[in-house]
């Protein structure tokens, strides 16, 4: 609807890439309050955040990038990088990739999922708001929220043939920042009460890959197989995956309520994000 938020001079500051790079800061920022406030702020610490945000950034260009090739006349890594499209669920995949790399690289051993968790929920929520301008709305729906463009704005909106003025579409985006949105705020108040350290954030990518699966339905994206998009083909193996995590941490009796004794010997821990 309006891709560009507003220009300095000559300089063209489009709206979607705003409200991500406003995210990202808002992101890095809870993300080192934590870390201070943990007392884990250390140079390596802050090489796995960089790793993840590189890679988390490389996996979202890269991930939608064969898309560009198939569809232009004249693919060019230019083109690529200029009207290639980005995807949320590559750059959250290739990130959380990209710390656990990291931290093999720099030999860093602490759990970093609990400082990433309300960080990655509340840059979300900032983000998606760029999304929401400039990008298609969702299907067309009868309830009362439902919102409708005219036909100048219909016409900045890629890929949308059900944005004709008048018609009413689920504002998919809405859902999403309100998703992130309170899931920053239930992360936050879990921060010093979940016991096994370093699970937050598979918590909260279970419970998005859950809600993302739902909410696609409504998106309006290409449906590739089986009445599924390529989201909801994507996050099926990544949702299972995450359940039989927390099945065999079940099994094992991780999640045994500990004596409060031992919760305050316990250090931080180890291993992954």
């Amino acid at each position: 609807m309006y891709p560009t938020l507003f220009q300095i001079g000559r300089y063209t500051v489009g709206t979607h890439d705003f409200f991500v790079l406003l995210g990202v800061c808002a992101a890095t920022l809870i993300f080192f309050y934590e870390a201070d406030r943990r007392h884990m702020l250390t140079d390596q610490l802050a090489a796995v955040a960089v790793g993840a945000l590189v890679f988390g950034a490389l996996g979202a260009k890269l991930s939608t990038t064969w898309q560009y090739v198939v569809l232009a006349p004249e693919p060019s890594l230019l083109g690529a990088i200029e009207r290639g499209g980005k995807s949320i669920l590559g750059g959250l995949a290739a990130a959380y990739g990209g710390a656990i790399l990291t931290k093999w690289l720099v030999g860093y051993r602490e759990r970093t999922g609990d400082l990433f968790a309300p960080a990655v929920a509340l840059g979300m929520a900032i983000g998606r708001w760029g999304c929401f301008l400039t990008e298609q709305i969702g299907t067309p729906t009868t309830l009362p929220w439902g919102i409708s463009v005219n036909a100048q704005l219909a016409s900045h909106i890629p890929n949308c043939p059900t944005c004709a003025s008048g018609v009413k579409m689920h504002p998919s985006f809405i859902y999403e920042i309100i998703f992130h949105a309170c899931s920053f705020g239930v992360l936050w108040w879990l921060r010093p009460r979940v016991f096994v350290k370093g699970e937050l954030l598979k918590m909260y990518l279970l419970c998005y890959a859950l809600f993302r699966f739902g909410v696609e339905f409504v998106r309006g994206n290409q449906i590739v197989w089986g009445g599924l998009t390529r989201s909801q083909l994507f996050l099926i193996p990544s949702a299972v995956l995450l359940c039989l995590y927390f099945w065999r941490q079940w099994r094992r009796d991780v999640y045994r309520l500990p004596s409060l004794d031992s919760i305050a010997l316990q250090p931080y821990g180890s291993d992954h994000a």
